[in-house]
């Protein structure tokens, strides 16, 4: 290849995360609707029959599917089919983070304005158990509860230790995870749901 070629590859080249094609794609939204005079953030609680993480404090989002044509697309797909709402009930959405989880994950975030009452929703029974609000200026007054997940390495049987320098005295990198708990009216916000919270609230300030 020639030097031409490559220069004209990296001029229109656009940043992506290494190995991108082989996470699996979530998009998800962050709800805000107004309420009693104050902007709300709104939670889902995930259905009680659901395979994965049945009870769990979540927003709507979900996969990216081949028919969306941008992850945007997917996030306001899934709060509808959610949230029981329509188009014209969700406004003004733009792009938040990303963010790549150490389980396979790229999740792709945006924020967005309910145009509609909460007594209007209609969750979709199969996937929501029920949806509450919390005031933004809750998350924005106390600040969560800080614990840690340790991730260790531990490579495969028939690793090909000789091929590394020092073999299985290799020293692996290890990573610790912080994991945010915030608690209101006696339920939890954690996992990936506070971790974007968390980020979000960070941002506003």
């Amino acid at each position: 290849m020639k030097r031409k070629s490559i220069l004209e590859k990296m001029k229109n080249h656009q940043p992506k995360v290494i190995g991108q094609k082989n996470l699996n794609k979530y998009s998800l939204l962050l709800p805000l609707i107004e309420k009693e005079g104050e902007l709300h953030l709104l939670f889902e609680v995930r259905s009680l029959n659901m395979r994965r993480q049945p009870g769990e404090i979540c927003f709507p989002g979900g996969k990216v599917d081949k028919e969306d044509q941008a992850a945007k697309d997917a996030a306001v797909r899934e709060a509808k089919e959610e949230l029981g709402i329509s188009d014209l009930d969700i406004q003004n959405v733009y792009p938040f983070d990303y963010m790549v989880s150490p389980f396979g994950m790229m999740v792709t975030t945006y924020v967005g304005f309910l145009n509609c009452e909460e007594n209007l929703l209609k969750p979709n029974p199969a996937e929501v158990e029920e949806v509450f609000t919390v005031p933004l200026s809750f998350f924005k007054n106390n600040e969560p509860d800080i614990h840690y997940v340790n991730f260790e390495v531990k490579p495969d049987e028939g690793f090909p230790f000789d091929l590394i320098p020092n073999g299985r005295e290799y020293e692996w990198t290890t990573r610790q995870a912080e994991e945010y708990f915030y608690h209101y009216e006696g339920r939890v916000i954690w996992g990936l749901t506070a971790r974007v919270l968390h980020a979000f609230i960070e941002n506003l300030e």
